[in-house]
């Protein structure tokens, strides 16, 4: 008799719409199993549950050699990163073992250049420390940055790096990118190799994929670069950013402030420096979750993975 196929989903926006999709999976004979997650699974939990399913469709979690080769030496046959970013997928493990891959391309630019900007705008205006106040019955009027005239440092070039310029433009802002990569971009955003030029950035802004290379880029020299008073903002990675020199520099005045929806331990753990710190906004690594987003990418996730698995296209 022949197994059902089954997918193990642990993507946190998914799971979060997972009843509204669960049909796009039985019309086409596949059980799909919700796991129970905050953020991700851990390496041990998934190398003892993956064996069990066919396929995958992988959130943030740990998706090592060790965990591929468990899923592997059970029922695994395929996977699908869902989202953007795939510095947390081993994808040479997966061609070495056989296993067919991708990431969901293109999906979250706009979302993600969304939040970016409002982050800017944010740490502007100060409207977090506003809002901060009237709450505990205060009456704060802090005077801000306009953002016509002013320059924006922006890290990376792709999808998300090339939405958030174009709003920064409209915006009046002036951008200057680090992307040694990136295809052509608008006439107007200057160029230049990061770290260079740090000192006319009055905001620094990340959207770039992580990497080998660019692990805590921005430390404690590249801050020393920075104007003082400059405002940063990471939608990316966390681990581009070392936290504590990141810390220091708020707490000294260098920096003015940070808007932060990604860390390098999340959830943000409760002893974090940065938690101590007023001139901090938070996120909870939540850029790309909109209804349309997260319904756009789980489509191209659930349609590409059933057809890596073989599964029969649905009936008319």
């Amino acid at each position: 008799m022949k197994l059902l196929t089954r997918v193990l989903v642990t993507c946190p926006p998914m799971l979060g719409m997972i009843e509204s999709f669960r049909p796009r999976f039985e019309a086409r004979g596949v059980e799909v199993v919700a796991a129970r997650v905050v953020q991700t699974l851990g390496e041990d939990e998934l190398c003892a549950t993956l064996p069990q399913f066919d396929g995958w469709i992988i959130g943030d979690d740990p998706a090592t050699r060790r965990v591929f080769e468990a899923g592997r030496a059970g029922r695994l046959r395929a996977a699908v990163k869902w989202g953007i970013g795939v510095d947390n997928v081993d994808f040479a493990a997966c061609r070495a073992l056989g296993i067919p891959i991708t990431n969901c391309p293109g999906m979250f630019g706009a979302e993600v250049a969304d939040v970016a900007m409002s982050y800017v705008v944010a740490l502007a205006r100060e409207t977090f420390q506003i809002d901060r106040g009237v709450r505990a019955g205060e009456w704060p009027k802090p005077r801000g940055l306009s953002l016509a005239g002013r320059t924006l440092a922006l890290v990376g070039l792709g999808d998300i790096g090339r939405h958030t310029a174009r709003r920064a433009l409209a915006a009046g802002l002036r951008v200057i990118a680090y992307d040694p990569k990136a295809p052509p971009v608008p006439e107007a955003v200057e160029r230049a190799d990061w770290p260079a030029r740090l000192d006319e950035a009055d905001f620094v802004v990340f959207t770039c994929a992580l990497t080998a290379d660019n692990r805590h880029m921005f430390d404690a020299a590249a801050i020393a670069r920075c104007r003082d008073g400059a405002r940063v903002v990471n939608v990316a990675r966390g681990p581009l950013i070392d936290e504590d020199a990141l810390a220091a520099a708020l707490r000294s005045g260098k920096l003015h402030s940070a808007a932060l929806d990604v860390f390098e331990v999340e959830p943000l753990p409760p002893q974090a420096a940065l938690r101590t710190l007023p001139n901090t906004v938070f996120g909870s690594h939540n850029g790309s979750n909109t209804v349309d987003g997260v319904v756009r990418c789980s489509e191209f996730a659930i349609d590409t993975l059933l057809g890596y698995l073989g599964a029969p296209e649905a009936r008319p």
